[in-house]
């Protein structure tokens, strides 16, 4: 039976994944509040067209049933002390990779700790990992209705059985499907330099994605992708599509 429940989001973040949330999941039926670092009177009009509500990251989670991180990696200690606030029936979900360039050196991570668990250490909360391993152009473009031809999936990672079935059904709901990923602890086979990165995979091709990872590679090629990306995007007549990342990604990960 499929569970038509409608829940109480917050979404934190509106950069190009969080923005395309916000409003998938409010046409979708749910009852969203987003947030940014800035406040609400500067969250653009389009983030809100389906019926999302702008507010302050406190009163986003005030009354949540499900909280969606969107920010980047260095930037979750700003919220952390609300976060380690919600009630522990709150389920939180957490997009965000980590990118050296942009976030600086988080030194564990050299040691080869799984990104994720870094962030539900910092949280003091479980977390399912979802929506980190798409491109933002893909989940804003390329989403289709459950069931259809070549519909993309993401993998969706977590340790509480009940939170990470809520999340997989928001996932479908943003049209891609969910796959299962297993626990937290493997969350490093959806990290940035993995085969299922940002690479457009189906249902049907991600169990093997998953299965061939090799986790000392992760950072080395997320590097030279990071690099890549950046040469081209330094001609302005060439910025690179969201095309050009898929078969980029897929070239150097798979």
């Amino acid at each position: 039976m499929i569970n038509h429940e409608k829940y109480r989001i917050a979404v934190l973040g509106t950069g190009h994944i969080g923005k395309t949330l916000a409003r998938s999941l409010a046409s979708a039926g749910h009852s969203v509040k987003v947030a940014n670092s800035r406040g609400p009177e500067t969250i653009a009009p389009d983030v809100l067209a389906t019926g999302a509500e702008a507010a302050d990251a406190a009163s986003a989670m005030q009354d949540a049933q499900v909280v969606i991180l969107s920010i980047p990696m260095a930037k979750l200690v700003d919220i952390a002390s609300l976060v380690r606030k919600l009630s522990w029936d709150v389920i939180v979900a957490d997009t965000s990779n980590y990118y050296p360039h942009r976030d600086d050196n988080i030194d564990t991570f050299s040691d080869g700790q799984v990104e994720s668990l870094w962030v539900a250490q910092l949280l003091n909360r479980p977390l399912v990992k979802a929506w980190n391993a798409i491109g933002s152009d893909s989940l804003a473009n390329k989403g289709t209705t459950e069931g259809a031809v070549g519909r993309i999936s993401i993998p969706v990672a977590g340790n509480i059985e009940e939170h990470k079935k809520v999340v997989m059904r928001l996932v479908s709901e943003t049209g891609v499907d969910a796959f299962d990923a297993g626990t937290l602890e493997e969350s490093w086979r959806q990290q940035p330099g993995a085969p299922c990165y940002c690479t457009d995979l189906t249902y049907a091709e991600m169990k093997s994605a998953l299965a061939l990872t090799e986790q000392s590679r992760l950072p080395a090629r997320r590097d030279i992708a990071v690099q890549a990306i950046q040469e081209r995007m330094g001609d302005k007549r060439s910025n690179p599509t969201a095309d050009y990342i898929v078969r980029l990604h897929r070239a150097l990960f798979m």
